[in-house]
């Protein structure tokens, strides 16, 4: 009987090293074929317009005259955007994170409504926001008009609900034992939740949100509809500003049939992985500190 025992968990112990050993070659080639891939498009990017990389770039308007021609106005209407855009959702979707997991007490209809509100907006394409934005926002009831104010509202609701579900899982992955050792030392649920989860989800939290602005940040269908003029001269001044954004300028110089703008939008696309690549590097020292700090 012992030997069957000992048989049975010596054949199961070799199906789990099994499954981990294939698990982690198929993990290893998605990512260095991702890698490949990535690097293979950053190369080609670099080998078309490399040379032209240079301050100018980011100094000069855009212009029809390739020699003063830049990005100057997209590149700052895309950090106005994408800038208010988050300056809005991350508090509102940390905050309902927040409710849902620690606040909102056994499940009902409320919390079932707005989790399958959270589910159905994740999946929703971009470009309906921009006519929920066209129809409410821009014009309709509130009325804003073709601003930064209505592209950061409309750009805030694209990226809300991969927040909240983020933000979610994090705070999940928190141990509860962090919070009842709180609470059994005298602790209010409050001060368990703002001194222990909220920290020790800080990681997980700046990671949803990096990904929630690399995406806003690349988009450019709901903003069409909502005004981003391809051709802007000018920086916006605040929320009631007109605007442009990097991605459209990109496809204003590719779509040009002069070589050298079509060179010019591959050094934007260039900018463009830049912008994204720096805001991946602030996460990871976000978190790292985050960690290094609580382990102290």
């Amino acid at each position: 009987m012992a030997t069957t025992s000992t048989s049975l968990e010596s054949r199961v112990s070799i199906d789990r090293r099994i499954k981990d050993f294939s698990f982690t070659i198929f993990l290893s080639v998605s990512i260095i074929a991702s890698l490949a891939f990535i690097f293979y498009i950053i190369y080609r990017l670099y080998n078309n317009a490399g040379f032209l990389l240079s301050w100018d770039l980011v100094t000069f308007f855009p212009s029809y005259d390739i020699d003063t021609a830049g990005f100057q106005s997209s590149i700052m209407g895309s950090i106005w955007v994408v800038g208010f855009a988050t300056l809005f959702a991350v508090p509102v979707g940390v905050m309902t994170a927040l409710y849902l997991e620690e606040f909102a007490g056994k499940r009902n209809r409320f919390t079932a409504l707005i989790e399958l509100n959270i589910q159905n907006l994740a999946g929703v394409p971009a470009v309906v926001f921009g006519l929920i934005g066209l129809a409410f926002i821009a014009r309709g009831p509130l009325s804003w008009g073709f601003t930064v104010g209505s592209a950061a509202i409309v750009l805030a609701m694209l990226i809300l609900p991969v927040i909240i579900i983020i933000t979610r899982e994090a705070i999940r992955a928190v141990p509860p034992s962090y919070k009842e050792g709180a609470l059994a030392l005298g602790a209010t649920h409050w001060q368990a939740v703002s001194k222990l989860v909220i920290p020790s989800a800080v990681p997980g939290t700046a990671t949803g949100t990096i990904l929630a602005v690399s995406r806003a940040i690349g988009e450019s269908a709901p903003l069409l509809l909502l005004g981003a003029l391809s051709f802007v001269t000018f920086n916006p001044t605040g929320l009631d500003s007109g605007f442009t954004i990097l991605p459209l300028a990109i496809f204003k110089y590719a779509s040009d049939s002069r070589e050298e703008f079509q060179v010019l939008a591959s050094a934007g696309s260039l900018i463009l992985l830049a912008i994204l690549f720096a805001m991946n590097l602030f996460a990871i020292l976000l978190r790292d500190y985050t960690l290094r700090k609580r382990n102290v």
